[in-house]
């Protein structure tokens, strides 16, 4: 079951970016489209905690994780928003599971987790992985590109604030953290470069509103049922969903480049993943 609910939410969010693409070749701007899609959570998010329920302690006690969590989301979301426009969804897809990388990076002076040789050899392969797609020196260099690697930069910091949240703070009230955070700093920025939108288009802020906050819901349940050196490996559905979309929609193939690139992220990912497995069974069986 766990295993079919993670690859229902990239399946989600593959719906949410190609729609955020179609969005941007029609001319609306990237701030604009990422205001829609956190007001749009704040809204879905805002009724479940109504039900649900919140606690004043969750929120004081925590607030500058859950704030830095938040400007790590929505900075990540605007950079990604600004790349879909001139990326294929292939390359950007790539790039973007470059994070585990930077997680295993990150996790050592953030949270002090210990990384063996094999780890940092697979953080080495990984940026190796990621000059392949990108080619900064080469003539088919596009500054694009830039945004997308700091994105999954700062989902690689997001993810690592969820880690340390997660005992402390219930899932729906990070969501609807996340989504007023979104929705309030990027609401003078939308203002200033909003473009009329027609109705057709209002349909598709909200199915990319819709698409994100049901994809993170499926990844929080898959997530409870199952522990990440379990689900791991099948995240990487994402990549082969985005270039089937970026082929059926926007008539878009992967270059050998990317795909090579492609190929040794995920590589140097589950060698992280299986060093990540082998060494929390050696701590289990201590």
């Amino acid at each position: 079951m766990s295993i079919a609910m993670m690859l229902i939410a990239y399946l989600l969010f593959t719906m949410a970016d190609t729609t955020n693409k179609w969005m941007t070749l029609l001319g609306y701007p990237a701030l604009q489209i990422a205001f829609t899609r956190y007001a749009f959570q704040l809204v879905i998010t805002s009724a479940e905690v109504s039900y649900r329920g919140i606690e004043r302690r969750e929120i004081t006690e925590n607030f500058w994780p859950l704030v830095l969590r938040g400007a790590a989301l929505a900075s990540a979301t605007v950079a990604n928003f600004f790349a879909l426009k001139y990326l294929s969804l292939s390359m950007y897809s790539a790039i973007m599971f470059s994070a585990p990388i930077f997680v295993s990076l990150i996790a050592w002076p953030m949270l002090g987790e210990r990384v063996g040789p094999w780890r940092w050899f697979a953080i080495l392969a990984g940026f190796i992985g990621v000059l392949i797609i990108v080619r900064p020196f080469h003539h088919n260099f596009h500054w694009a590109a830039i945004f997308s690697l700091y994105g999954a930069i700062a989902l690689a910091f997001y993810s690592l604030l969820t880690r340390k949240l997660v005992q402390k703070v219930r899932p729906h009230v990070m969501q609807f953290f996340a989504g007023a955070f979104g929705a309030v700093v990027l609401l003078p920025f939308a203002i200033w470069v909003w473009v009329p939108v027609e109705p057709e288009v209002w349909l598709m802020m909200f199915w990319v509103g819709f698409t994100s906050w049901f994809g993170h819901e499926f990844l929080t349940r898959a997530h409870k049922h199952s522990g990440a050196s379990v689900l791991m490996p099948y995240s990487y559905s994402f990549i082969l969903y985005m270039t089937l979309a970026g082929y059926l929609f926007f008539d878009e193939l992967p270059d050998w480049y990317t795909a090579l690139g492609a190929v040794v992220i995920i590589a140097s990912g589950l060698v992280i993943w299986v060093r990540e497995k082998r060494l929390k069974s050696s701590e289990a069986n201590a």
